[in-house]
């Protein structure tokens, strides 16, 4: 996989946006691939026992899944998440690199519809504008791929970004 940075000379807000969203999904599954299950699912941070890059990739997959398909599109689908505290985190025996970057490449395929809509159109939530989650869920990647910079150099010693 290789990732392609947006436009450096971009005069569209929008297709900056979702070029941006696009580079901090793919870093965020390049930091997972090629880790073991078994270094995917660590949590070598003590305080933080779901901190894992396997948990942070499934929480990435809710997070696609609420704002830009159902808050964003209004896509009937179910929301990840169900419970308190926020089970996105949880991982399954089933849960392996492979399976949640197919999962989370097939939110990006149903984030597709939030494109149909202009940025300043209200969202299917009648909350926020379409702008504004794209801008949200930007930056939340963002912040995850961050975590997952550290988790995959204590995993292996990869770093880069």
């Amino acid at each position: 996989m290789t990732r392609t940075w947006p436009q450096t000379h971009a005069d569209d807000e929008t297709a900056l946006a979702w070029q941006f969203l696009a580079f901090l999904r793919e870093t965020a599954v390049l930091k997972v691939d090629g880790l073991t299950r078994d270094q995917a699912a660590a949590a070598p941070v003590a305080t933080s026992p779901k901190l894992t890059a396997l948990g942070v990739l499934k929480h990435l997959v809710a997070v696609e899944r609420y704002w830009l398909c159902i808050a964003g599109a209004g896509l009937e689908l179910p929301s990840l998440w169900q419970g308190d505290p926020d089970p996105s985190w949880d991982l399954s025996e089933s849960d392996t690199p492979e399976s949640l970057i197919q999962a989370y490449r097939e939110e990006w395929a149903n984030a597709e519809a939030l494109r149909q809509r202009d940025p300043g159109d209200t969202a299917a939530d009648d909350e926020r504008t379409v702008r504004w989650i794209l801008a949200h869920v930007a930056q939340e990647t963002a912040r995850h791929v961050g975590h997952l910079d550290l988790l995959r150099e204590l995993a292996d010693g990869q770093t880069g970004e």
